[in-house]
């Protein structure tokens, strides 16, 4: 499948990792694939380090990301951007939402949770979303009185109303999703003051500007819930294009939490071919410097969002978000 060139506005695309450990080869495929559409496109590329989730961050990783990136020749056009200092622009859109009546305390455990999922006949599946039962929807419960808020939630199921988002996406196609069935009330703010990924990528979005995200295909799912919070906020919507994941000897996505490697950088022009092979692009002869090389594979790149050439996952890759279904 071709994806397309979108026009009519000034291009600002991202690469924005955790830093949780060095940059993998799933990662350098995703920066590449990014940095290569802002360049296809004549835009701006920004690196944003989301250090929210602090207990997964690990100290120094952000400047050894910085340093891979560097050694590939993928530069940001501004300084990176640090998500552990704009808390106080996640609080703003909170108070935005609570004001709205869309946010609200949930006093839920995680068991408990589980446990009413269960009497609902709706056991939560290993490594798929534990839809929220709704259970401090209207306030909460008499029995959890005096516990402290576990977590802060987006209200999906409004007025009896599902939220049901749709959206193309330049590579996978028309896609659709029930917030309200698929996630339920989501969570903005955990209870060890943690932001939530959702709400924190909306608002550093719209705050950079951010015009085209692209990223790997295992964070589809999570475009429906994003696109609902910004419609919420009042915030535009980029475009969106997931790339191919990268998958490991198991079959499972290349990751940190499944053992992936430190990129390995001793040949930088080798590190880009291999992620360009990840991406589809066509061979490119090899160069002398990363920089070099890497101005071949921008032609190569937009040959892809003119519709020249395709780039696609396996018929059978497991993360692919859910087409929509015509009427």
């Amino acid at each position: 499948m071709a994806f397309g060139i979108v026009s009519g506005m000034d291009y600002v695309g991202r690469f924005a990792p955790t830093p949780s450990g060095p940059l993998h080869a799933g990662s350098l495929v995703a920066a590449l694939a990014s940095w290569l559409d802002a360049r296809a496109h004549g835009g701006r590329w920004l690196v944003r380090i989301e250090d929210v989730d602090r207990p997964r961050c690990v100290a120094g990783a952000a400047e050894v990301m910085l340093g891979q990136l560097a050694r590939c020749a993928l530069l940001p056009d501004e300084p990176p951007a640090w998500q552990s200092a704009r808390s106080a622009a996640y609080e703003a859109a909170l108070a935005r939402l609570r004001a709205a009546g869309l946010a609200y305390d949930c006093a839920c455990t995680r068991r408990e949770i589980d446990e009413a999922l269960v009497h609902a006949g709706r056991t939560h599946q290993r490594h798929g979303e534990r839809v929220y039962p709704g259970t401090c929807r209207a306030g909460v419960p008499a029995a959890y009185a005096g516990r402290a808020a576990r977590a802060v939630r987006l209200l999906t199921l409004r007025d009896g109303r599902h939220q049901h988002i749709t959206w193309a996406d330049r590579r996978l196609g028309a896609q659709a999703q029930d917030v309200t069935d698929a996630v339920g009330d989501f969570v903005l703010k955990r209870g060890d003051g943690c932001w939530a990924y959702q709400l924190a990528v909306v608002v550093d979005d719209a705050e950079q500007g951010i015009t085209h995200v692209v990223r790997g295909e295992d964070l589809a799912d999570n475009t429906a819930r994003q696109i609902l919070l910004q419609r919420d906020l009042g915030l535009p919507t980029p475009a969106y294009l997931h790339t191919p994941l990268v998958l490991g000897a198991d079959g499972a996505k290349l990751s940190k939490q499944n053992g992936a490697r430190a990129l390995e950088l001793a040949d930088p022009v080798a590190a880009l071919q291999a992620a360009a092979a990840a991406l589809r692009l066509p061979l490119l002869p090899a160069a002398a410097t990363p920089g070099e090389w890497l101005q071949t594979a921008v032609p190569a790149w937009a040959g892809i969002i003119a519709g020249s050439q395709a780039i696609d996952s396996p018929p059978d890759s497991p993360q692919r978000a859910r087409k929509e279904t015509p009427s």
